[in-house]
């Protein structure tokens, strides 16, 4: 195909002819004949050279959280006979301009290579590609696209904050892997707890599809005496948070769950448009966790009371944290019913100052293991790992 600069001339060349023989003048037809044979001879030139190139891209690491640095690799490869020309390779990138790069000649099985840096400030998924490789001729009139790599993906989770302690999450519940969910949607039959294979597991435990899903051996788990369960509820409802709010509260969340986690606990995560993941333990659920929190935005369906609900089903123990903004009457009385279902309810309310520099009036400081405040004087986790270590509020 013709560059913006090749229909230019072609036009222009067109023009030329066109006004070398209505006004009988010879230099001007003869002027145009030859951007017009210029532009042919690039388009030819263009379209009929060979060239066998092998692209190789990859993301490193193909998962990270936000703030960490990420790159993709890139390699050319000359796989033909001939030298190759100079190209340029265009790899868009989701929310960026993507990534530009000219490649120079390449003799016969060589290669050339190159990085760049890819954005990670926020969570979420970054679409990488379709990559293509563009050639023209000498004048860049013409222009030709070869195919290089197809469209992957950098997941980036949220960031995440060291914590030392965390409520109670009871589960002495002899029944407490029992009616879990098995998958990360919004309804569905209820399913066993899933975990990772270890030895001395029957066989006749094993969930093949989730194995097959996650590539590790999972098993079914029918009981988890003594194990403890949180769950974390994230109210997404739009207009309850701004996206640096729900950052935050994401970041949050995933602290919590990671924290939880890694205690040996079961975790589950409850949005207020509907979603839950249902218990899930296992590094590979964990991270299934953190990639539902990457996607979560707001939802204008979504209710901090239907999460509450979601959360309270068929639930007799363990321990929730309900992450918000500032809570109301109504919905102080709401997160307070929680208790009929879990053994401890902490609520984590997100101040206006927390994500917005130009807002003044801070509330009223929380620092139990009931309630905690996140402001611009109070960060998350300077507050929760005072708050959980302090012992206040152990009381109900």
């Amino acid at each position: 195909m013709l560059t913006r600069q090749g229909m230019l001339v072609a036009i222009g060349s067109g023009a030329l002819i066109v006004a070398g023989r209505l006004l009988g003048v010879l230099e001007l037809f003869l002027l145009g004949v030859t951007g017009a044979a210029l532009v042919v001879i690039a388009l030819a030139v263009v379209w009929l050279r060979r060239i066998r190139l092998e692209v190789l891209r990859e993301v490193v690491p193909a998962r990270v959280h936000a703030g960490t640095p990420s790159r993709v690799d890139l390699s050319v490869n000359n796989i033909g006979l001939s030298r190759s020309p100079v190209m340029r390779a265009v790899d868009p990138v989701s929310g960026t301009r993507g990534a530009n790069l000219l490649i120079g000649p390449l003799a016969p099985n060589t290669a050339a290579r190159a990085s760049y840096r890819l954005p990670t400030e926020r969570r979420g998924v970054l679409a990488i590609g379709p990559l293509t490789l563009e050639l023209s001729d000498p004048f860049g009139l013409a222009r030709a696209t070869l195919p290089g790599a197809n469209v992957t993906n950098l997941t980036v989770y949220p960031p995440i904050h060291r914590l030392t302690s965390l409520p109670p999450t009871g589960g002495a519940d002899p029944h407490s892997g029992l009616e879990h969910r098995r998958t990360l949607n919004r309804g569905g039959s209820d399913f066993y707890a899933l975990r990772q294979f270890v030895v001395g597991d029957e066989l006749r435990r094993v969930h093949w599809p989730s194995t097959a899903r996650h590539d590790e051996l999972m098993v079914r788990q029918d009981e988890l005496p003594w194990q403890g369960r949180l769950a974390v509820v994230v109210d997404n409802t739009q207009g309850r948070l701004p996206e640096e709010g729900l950052d935050l509260a994401v970041s949050i969340a995933a602290s919590v769950v990671v924290a939880a986690h890694q205690k040996g606990n079961l975790v589950r995560v409850v949005t207020g448009d509907g979603s839950d993941s249902s218990y899930l333990s296992g590094n590979a659920q964990v991270e299934s966790l953190l990639e539902m929190l990457a996607v979560l935005e707001p939802h204008r369906r979504a209710a901090l009371n239907t999460a509450l609900d979601r959360a309270a089903m068929q639930q007799r123990t363990g321990g929730v944290v309900v992450i918000t903004g500032e809570l109301d009457s109504s919905r102080v009385s709401a997160v307070r019913r929680l208790s009929r279902s879990f053994s401890w309810v902490t609520s984590v309310v997100i101040d206006k100052t927390a994500w917005d520099p130009t807002a003044d009036v801070e509330g009223l400081p929380m620092a139990s293991r009931r309630a905690v405040r996140v402001s611009k004087n109070a960060p998350f986790p300077l507050v929760w790992n005072a708050a959980m270590a302090s012992g206040i509020g152990d009381v109900a």
